[in-house]
């Protein structure tokens, strides 16, 4: 941190806690050692939950290899980082909105949360952590005045918390960043809770949020990835079955190991796995099929898709497992719809409270993701909605003219009728004849 940065007040101001003071990373693991017996929560909190079989430990980078994981995230972080974040003035009582197009944190919010950080990329960052680690947290940066002036997304591995006794506030410990060539940024800093943006996944316990890679994705992911690894030392095997090799002489340990070793030497791998192999010695090969059971693991990745998609909310067929339809509705539209409601708005909303809590303090200023361009209809049934919205001749408008070009992303119109709501003002449509009626004859006839 430069001596400008000090003067200027461009980073966080670090609160002062006591020099004893060291937050635990989760309040359930303070608990006595007779406790942490097998099975039980203590001992779920402290080593996770039991699982068995030996299978690969799950880890954010591991778990990253999982493609149904990598989707998942790439789905919900993407989508979350192409919406817009207006800011809207909520008039008290009433509570109607208008929105704000002069703020300087709108620029924060969809342009540039810090000089490393263009804000969709740090959106995304912190919906992945938070689909990976469970929290997602961001240092407010403010000025000399403390009023907020930009984000700096942080690993939330980086950051321990936990509560001050004497004033019953949440305070953050943020260790330096450690990049890849060894460089070390910056050092250990405490913030109060007023100066970090804390988003936290499901089961937030009052300090943290619960991981999915430790909870509901340990089994299914571990599972995941054995599978993988299976199947690809499967198929760089040629995707054979195994073999046996048998003799009626009695072989010493030394000869076998030689056999092994040349074996594995000319027909291990894919490149090797046609050779003929030559046999003496009285060698004889035999063929050991796989049983039907065995093939069936083979199938077990498609069935861990749909466990991962389950734990993240997300439909299977979105991230290209098509073998089941979605219970959602029909067309791109109701399928729009559902993943905004069901995946996507839970996320939103704990960002938008977040922001509105940390960044303005106040009832009559709140963010809003705009999720209009993913929920938007086909053409023709948009320019429906926004006829019937205007209203025909003759009809009440709920939305004005301006109004319905604004949501196409088209000029405002300079004339007053525009920006008017009330009924529509256009020529009436001729009515349509009654055939059931005579026409009326010429009266010169």
């Amino acid at each position: 941190m430069s001596w400008i940065s000090d003067i200027l007040g461009t980073t966080a101001p670090a609160i002062r806690v006591p020099d004893d003071f060291e937050p635990p990373k989760n309040a359930t693991q303070m608990v006595p050692l007779t406790s942490l017996v097998h099975g039980s929560q203590a001992w779920a909190d402290m080593f996770g939950p039991s699982i068995g079989g030996g299978l690969p430990a799950l880890t954010e980078y591991s778990a990253a290899t999982v493609t149904a994981i990598y989707a998942c995230w790439s789905l919900i972080a993407g989508a979350i980082q192409t919406l817009p974040v207006h800011m809207m003035n909520v008039e008290i009582p009433t509570g109607e909105r208008s929105r704000i197009f002069d703020d300087p944190l709108l620029w924060v919010l969809n342009e540039e949360m810090s000089e490393r950080w263009p804000a969709p990329i740090g959106w995304e960052y912190l919906v992945k952590s938070i689909m990976a680690e469970g929290d997602g947290i961001a240092i407010i940066r403010r000025d000399r005045m403390f009023k907020p002036v930009g984000l700096e997304p942080v690993h939330p591995m980086r950051v321990v918390n936990g509560i001050v006794p004497e004033t019953g506030r949440m305070v953050y410990r943020i260790a330096p960043e450690y990049l890849a060539n060894g460089q070390v940024i910056g050092q250990t800093r405490d913030f109060d809770q007023d100066d970090i943006i804390h988003i936290p996944g499901f089961g937030f316990d009052g300090l943290r949020g619960m991981t999915p890679l430790r909870y509901s994705l340990r089994n299914a992911g571990g599972v995941a990835i054995a599978a993988q690894e299976y199947a690809a030392r499967f198929f760089t095997n040629g995707a054979r079955p195994d073999y046996a090799l048998s003799t009626d002489q009695q072989l010493a340990e030394p000869r076998i190991r030689e056999l092994q070793g040349l074996i594995d030497e000319r027909h291990r791998s894919v490149e090797n796995a046609h050779r003929p192999m030559l046999l003496h010695s009285g060698l004889k090969m035999s063929s050991l099929q796989i049983s039907a059971s065995d093939m069936q693991l083979l199938g077990q990745r498609q069935f861990q898709i749909e466990e991962i998609a389950r734990a993240y909310g997300v439909p299977p067929f979105m991230i290209g497992h098509n073998e089941k339809t979605t219970s959602w509705g029909s067309g791109v539209e109701a399928m729009s719809i559902g993943f905004v409601r069901y995946t996507l708005r839970p996320y939103l909303n704990k960002i938008e409270r977040e922001l509105d809590r940390k960044l303005f303090r106040t009832r009559s200023r709140v963010t809003m993701f705009d999720t209009s361009d993913l929920e938007q209809a086909d053409t023709k049934t948009l320019y429906e909605s926004l006829r019937v919205g205007v209203g025909r001749a003759g009809e009440p408008r709920i939305l004005t003219p301006n109004e319905a070009r604004a949501k196409l992303r088209m000029p405002r119109k300079p004339d007053a009728d525009s920006d008017k709501l009330g009924v529509n003002a256009g020529a009436a449509a001729p009515a349509a004849k009654d055939s059931s009626q005579p026409e009326p004859k010429d009266a010169a006839a």
